[in-house]
């Protein structure tokens, strides 16, 4: 099994890659993960430490590019490859098809790959000679669909899903911050980028501070914006009631901490952090944008909002930290639709089923 992926970081689809190779490695596949020279060195160093061998490939250039993956896939007889994200899919469907392997390409979120008429050419082109292409959510297989002209059979969708977390080490979050157990603590989880959206909870964190002066913010991640989102708490008032935590392994023992989820992105497909403070039961605040209306039960197990508008944000904030019964029902809802519907071992048997119809003939993946 080959796995490529054009990133090297602690985001929510390279730690989807990561879950991938440890179901593959347990059913006994060999796994060969092929990630970007000159990437940031999460995803490498998990993956190593789990034993599975990582070849980094340069992604400066798509004939390069195309040229080490078809080396690679030959080097190590990959049978089948996986690819996340645009750059992989279109590079490694070139390269599968130079060996004969079998190609499955995910799409994971955003509609960047939408940007130019060349770039939906290229994946298009890549849809059509994969075996498979995947969307995480409906609204994102809708969405390639009708950017790529394709058939609805083309597309299929194979929702992200998570396990129990890990609680067994408790982060002591509250006393890091400085925080009784009285003060409201709102977390948000995703890398510092600008379609995160994370200056609307922080505008919206200083909307509610007549009605909530003591609520905090803590947000996880790592990325270009700290200094400005720091800034920006300044100038709002609210720097000390704002905490930017950086990249932290241990998030389901930090949202055991919190109160509430907030999810303020511009666009989602189907992120992990979600599910996972689903299943951690909180209640959730979350921008109505990709597949998270479809997660969230059209508002039954969260509360949607307009992305971009730090009021009603904060309207939706000020709604559940004023109700905590209204808030735990939320909770209790959230957790057992993440329970029933998007659980982990779902999501690997219907990768499993796709990596085992692609395999040459003789070949067996075991898919349970």
């Amino acid at each position: 099994m080959g796995h490529l992926i054009e990133t090297d970081g602690p985001g929510g689809a390279e730690r989807l890659v990561a879950n991938l190779i440890g179901v593959a490695a347990d059913r006994g596949a060999r796994n060969v993960a092929f990630l970007p020279a000159g990437g940031e060195g999460w995803l490498t160093r998990e993956l190593r430490l789990m034993g599975i061998t990582v070849e980094h490939v340069p992604v400066d250039g798509y004939r390069r590019t195309i040229d080490a993956l078809e080396k690679g896939f030959r080097h190590h007889h990959v049978a089948v490859a996986h690819s996340h994200e645009f750059e992989m899919a279109v590079c490694g469907t070139f390269a599968a098809r130079r060996t004969g392997a079998g190609h499955v390409i995910t799409m994971h979120g955003g509609r960047f790959y939408a940007a130019s008429w060349p770039r939906r050419l290229a994946l298009r082109l890549a849809a059509t000679h994969s075996g498979a292409m995947v969307a995480v959510c409906p609204e994102g297989a809708d969405a390639l669909r009708r950017d790529l002209w394709l058939p609805r059979r083309r597309v299929l969708t194979v929702p992200n899903g998570v396990g129990a977390p890990d609680l067994s080490h408790p982060a002591p979050l509250r006393a890091d911050l400085g925080l009784s157990e009285s003060e409201p603590l709102i977390v948000a989880v995703g890398n510092l980028y600008p379609v995160k959206g994370h200056r609307y909870l922080i505008e919206a964190l200083s909307l509610l501070r007549e009605r909530h002066p003591r609520a905090h913010v803590a947000i996880i991640g790592r990325g270009a914006l700290h200094e400005p989102l720091a800034a920006l708490a300044c100038a709002r008032g609210v720097a000390d009631r704002v905490h930017l935590l950086g990249f932290r392994p241990d998030v389901g023992s930090v949202l055991a901490a919190a109160d509430v989820f907030a999810m303020p992105s511009l666009s989602e497909g189907l992120p992990l952090a979600l599910l996972e403070a689903m299943r951690a039961g909180l209640p959730i605040v979350a921008s109505d944008v990709g597949g998270i209306r479809s997660v969230l039960a059209n508002g039954e197990a969260g509360q949607l909002v307009a992305p971009g508008d730090p009021q009603d944000l904060a309207t939706a904030l000020d709604w559940i930290l004023s109700q905590p019964g209204v808030a735990a029902g939320l909770g209790a809802r959230a957790e057992a639709r993440v329970i029933e519907e998007y659980d982990f071992d779902h999501t690997a048997e219907s990768y499993g089923s796709l990596y085992a119809a692609l395999l040459p003939a003789g070949a067996v993946y075991r898919t349970r």
